[in-house]
C-alpha cells in the first residue's frame, strides 16, 4: 500500500494501492471501450431507488469479456490495466486468432502468461474450466451461474470461492461470504482469485475523493427532523425511541430476515451464510 506524509488532515489518513510496477497501461484499448450514461442510483423513470449515489467523475466503459466464449484457442495476457468501473485489474487478452478481448485478471499473473479455456485445460491460474473437472479445494473466481450464461459470481478485486464437493450434476460452491450454494457441474470458472487483493486496504482520506468516485454523504436518522426519520427530532442528542431499530421508511430492520421465504434460488444453497459473531470463528 502506498502512504503518504501528513502534509494535510486528510493526507494523513489517505492510502492507495501502489500501481507503479503493476500496471503496464495509462490508457485503453480505444477499439474496446465506449462512453455510457451512469444510473447513479435512478431508476428508468429518473427517480432514486438507491440513495447516496450521484455525481463523480465522467468515465469511459471497458467492454470487459465474461461469457469466455473462445473454447480451445490459447490467449496470451499482453497488459495489465485500471478500470474504474470495478475494484480488479483488467488486462488484455490476445488469442492466437488475432482478436483482443478484455479480462478480469487473477493474481499473479503478468505480461506475456497465458491462458486456454477448455474442458481438458491444465489445473493453472488463469484457464478456465468445467466446474465438473477442477477439484475439491480448489480457488476459483468469475463463476456462471448456469452453464454459458457467463460469469457472475467472484469478479471483485481479492475475492474467490471454493470448490467444496462434486455430487449428483452439482458442484457446492463456498462463496465469499461464507454461504455454500449448489452450482451446475457444467458451469464454467477460472482457476485463482481476483486480482488488487490490497483494494478493501484503501482508506480514501476525504470527502473529496467519494464524491470523485459517485459516492453521494450519508445522513444519520437521529440528526434529521421527525417528519424525516423515525429517530428524528429531540433536544440534542437522542436515543433511538423506538423499541426496534427502522428504516427510513419505517420498516424493521437490525436482525430481521428480509430474503423471501419462498425464493426459487432456496433449493440451491446448502448452508446459509455466516453473519455476526458466527462469522468471526469460522
Amino acid at each position: 500500500m502506498k502512504t503518504y506524509k501528513p502534509t494535510s488532515k486528510s493526507r494523513r489518513q489517505m492510502t492507495n494501492v501502489t500501481y507503479r510496477g503493476v500496471l503496464t497501461e495509462s490508457s485503453p484499448l480505444k477499439a474496446l471501450t465506449h462512453g455510457f450514461k451512469r444510473s447513479v442510483g435512478r431508476n428508468n423513470l429518473g427517480r432514486i431507488t438507491t440513495r447516496h449515489k450521484g455525481a463523480g467523475h465522467k468515465r469511459l466503459y471497458r467492454e470487459v469479456d465474461f461469457v469466455y466464449d473462445k473454447k480451445d484457442i490459447p490467449a496470451k495476457i499482453t497488459s495489465v490495466e485500471y478500470d474504474p468501473n470495478r475494484s480488479a485489474f483488467i488486462g488484455i487478452a490476445v488469442y492466437k486468432d488475432g482478436e483482443k478481448r478484455y479480462v478480469v485478471l487473477p493474481q499473479t499473473v503478468k505480461v506475456g502468461d497465458t491462458f486456454i479455456v477448455s474442458e481438458n485445460a491444465e489445473l493453472k491460474v488463469g484457464n478456465r474450466l468445467q466446474l465438473r473437472n477442477i477439484p475439491v479445494g480448489t480457488f476459483v473466481y468469475n463463476i456462471e451461474m448456469k452453464a454459458g450464461s457467463g460469469a457472475k459470481i467472484g469478479r471483485s478485486a481479492g475475492i474467490f470461492a471454493q470448490v467444496v464437493a462434486n455430487a449428483d450434476g452439482y458442484t457446492n460452491i463456498k462463496m465469499p461470504s461464507t454461504e455454500v450454494r449448489k452450482v451446475s457441474e457444467l458451469a464454467w470458472a477460472s482457476v485463482g482469485s481476483v486480482s488488487n487483493e490490497e483494494h478493501h486496504l484503501e482508506n480514501y482520506g476525504k470527502a473529496g475523493r467519494s464524491r470523485w468516485k459517485g459516492i453521494r454523504p450519508t445522513v444519520r436518522g437521529t440528526a434529521m427532523n421527525p417528519v424525516d426519520h423515525p429517530y428524528g427530532g429531540g433536544e440534542g442528542r437522542q436515543g433511538r425511541g423506538t423499541r426496534r431499530p427502522k428504516t427510513l421508511w419505517g420498516k424493521v430492520t437490525g436482525g430481521r430476515k428480509s430474503r423471501t421465504p419462498k425464493k426459487y434460488s432456496n433449493v440451491f444453497i446448502v448452508s446459509r451464510r455466516k453473519t455476526g459473531k458466527n462469522r468471526k470463528s469460522s
